[in-house]
């Protein structure tokens, strides 16, 4: 791909059509100017032909080779700004999302529910069973989660569709009620990132949005938690991240050592949230933080991937086993962040003071050992 500013060479076979020297880009009917460009629409499908075609109105010299695709017509050929593949079905577009979030709801709601019973009971199905209008119970804890979850996808989807990359509705994972009933959300892009502000507006925002909705919620959730001696403590016991620390401390002063905070099912949630939020910035590929250093650092987003894994090694043969399970999915999936289409466009200055934030919230969000029993 040549990013020269020189007259773009023709392909084979192909003819490019004079243009006047005295010809006015204004009196075009595909000119750039911001009136004529449609504002994007958070809910109607972008196409990706519409964004090609922009980007190539908008830099008509460039050599992009990726982005005209001969499109095959009866006896003839034409030539296209994109070749469109076929539209997702109304089911993969709304059903599927709308679905896997209904499942979702449900098994949160099993979870937190499941987290406060008091009742005899042999296991999450059980209880189920026996207890279905207990399920009322998990609406603080499910309601919190789910909430913080859906602000975290809405910063990545209202940033994609900003930069007019098409992607899908978030789409929630459902989960086994015996932990918190979810293993997350993910939004599928249609269509490559085209330059390193869109790879980074895109990357930062969820972070960003999941955490702000986690600090109210440690807030609320903490108001409502009490302490107690540790030995009326058991079970599983969270890491404490830098942040939830510092509002314990302001919620309840200096707590003895032989004194531990039970968490409100609220407060359980954002502490959840934060765990979220350290993970996704992690340096690692497709991770939010791996999208972030590759838009900061470029191809040296590798090295500092490859930095990362001996440390969260370190942590995992120490503390928690888990990061072991990270460390082996980062491999599996690849450390190293895939190029952007246009990797010369520059941050500027205030993208780099929010990625300096973004480390920042990572630093106060994350645990070294999130989990352990006591």
């Amino acid at each position: 791909m040549d990013h020269s500013p020189h007259e773009r060479r023709p392909f084979p076979d192909e003819h490019l059509p004079d243009v006047p020297s005295d010809h006015q880009p204004s009196d075009s009917p595909l000119s750039t100017s911001a009136d004529q460009v449609p504002p994007p629409s958070l809910l109607t499908p972008f196409s990706k032909e519409e964004g090609v075609r922009e980007r190539m109105i908008s830099n008509p010299h460039r050599d992009d080779r990726l982005s005209i695709l001969p499109a095959e017509e009866e006896g003839d050929q034409e030539e296209s700004f994109y070749q469109e593949p076929p539209p997702p079905s109304a089911f993969s577009q709304w059903g599927l999302p709308i679905l896997l979030f209904g499942l979702t709801v449900f098994t949160t709601l099993w979870a937190g529910a499941f987290q406060v019973n008091t009742k005899p009971v042999h296991g999450a199905w059980d209880f189920l069973i026996r207890h279905p209008g207990s399920l009322v119970n998990g609406i603080p804890f499910a309601a919190t989660l789910l909430g913080i979850l859906v602000i975290h996808e809405s910063g990545h989807y209202v940033l994609s569709r900003i930069h007019r990359v098409p992607a899908s509705f978030p789409l929630f994972i459902p989960g086994p009620p015996h932990f918190i009933g979810t293993f997350g959300a993910v939004i599928r892009m249609r269509s490559a990132i085209m330059n390193r502000r869109a790879l980074f507006d895109i990357g930062v925002a969820g972070p960003i949005a999941g955490f702000v909705a986690a600090v109210v919620a440690i807030i609320v959730g903490l108001s409502l938690s009490h302490v107690v001696p540790r030995s009326q403590a058991y079970g599983l016991q969270l890491g404490e991240p830098l942040l939830l620390q510092f509002f314990a401390w302001m919620m309840f002063g200096p707590i003895p050592p032989t004194h531990d905070i039970v968490l409100h099912p609220i407060a359980f949630a954002a502490w959840f949230g934060f765990f979220v939020t350290a993970i996704n910035l992690l340096p690692l590929g497709q991770l939010d933080g791996g999208h972030v250093a590759f838009a900061v650092f470029g191809r040296r987003q590798r090295s500092l991937a490859l930095a990362t894994l001996p440390v969260l090694i370190y942590l995992g043969l120490t503390g928690w086993p888990g990061w072991i399970i990270w460390v082996a999915l980062a491999g599996l999936v690849g450390i190293a962040h895939p190029p952007v289409t246009d990797p010369h466009t520059v941050l500027g200055g205030r993208r780099r003071w929010v990625a300096w934030a973004a480390l920042a919230i990572f630093i106060v969000t994350f645990a070294p050992v999130p989990f352990s029993v006591g």
